[in-house]
């Protein structure tokens, strides 16, 4: 299916820019781990996400056929700056995103990411791209499982193993793929998990060119 930034959101921010002040010029958001199990969070999958969506302009097309949709939802279009956005910035966001580096482990209750406008008039996109901004919580905990396995493993091979450091990286494979609900989150789910351990096949180009970036 064809990618839509303006139908990939939450339905109620359809009539989220009618309910900000009309002075407004301006808005930031960020994303923070706000606990659980793990005292850290091992930040993964912006990249990936940010090239699947958000490289792709938006279109008249796309507008067109938003149009539509959020007419027939009961829900009032924002003609006016879908247009800004095409004829001002050529269907490219005018938003800032800032972010810890790919692999990083940040202490829970720390930023993450955050997300600020860079156009005054458009300043409502920020929470527009909330819903598909956090989608990379799926690759997160992946990522973050993971490392945290890969340090229970490590303290056990220590104990018990001749060689630690060369069983670590394959002490734990990934069979997440059969019980996602696609093809693409089994690709998702699995390159996280390599942040922390390797596939007991040989490594293809891409992992030996450095595509992804080891925990630290």
């Amino acid at each position: 299916m064809d990618f839509n930034l303006l139908l990939d959101t939450d339905s109620y921010k359809g009539s989220h820019w009618l309910q900000y002040p009309p002075d407004l010029t301006a808005m930031g958001a960020y994303l923070e781990s706000r606990g659980g199990e793990n005292p850290d969070t091992l930040f993964f999958g912006l990249q990936m996400l940010l090239q699947d969506t958000l490289e792709r302009p938006v279109t008249r097309g796309d507008a067109e056929e938003a149009a539509d949709l959020w007419s027939a939802h009961g829900l009032p279009f924002h003609r006016e700056g879908w247009q800004r956005l095409l004829s001002v910035h050529g269907g490219r966001l005018p938003l800032r995103i800032r972010a810890v580096p790919e692999g990083s482990r940040v202490p829970t209750g720390n930023v993450l990411m955050t997300v600020e406008s860079t156009d005054p008039a458009l300043a409502w996109l920020v929470t527009w791209v909330e819903t598909l901004l956090l989608r990379l919580w799926y690759p997160t905990t992946v990522a973050t499982r993971s490392w945290h396995f890969r340090e229970l493993l490590r303290s056990a091979l220590e104990r018990s193993a001749d060689d630690p450091a060369a069983e670590l990286p394959f002490r734990l494979h990934d069979f997440g793929s059969r019980g996602v609900s696609s093809h693409e989150s089994a690709a998702i789910g699995g390159l996280a998990h390599l942040v922390a351990f390797r596939a007991p096949t040989p490594s293809p180009p891409w992992w030996r060119a450095g595509a992804i970036t080891t925990a630290r």
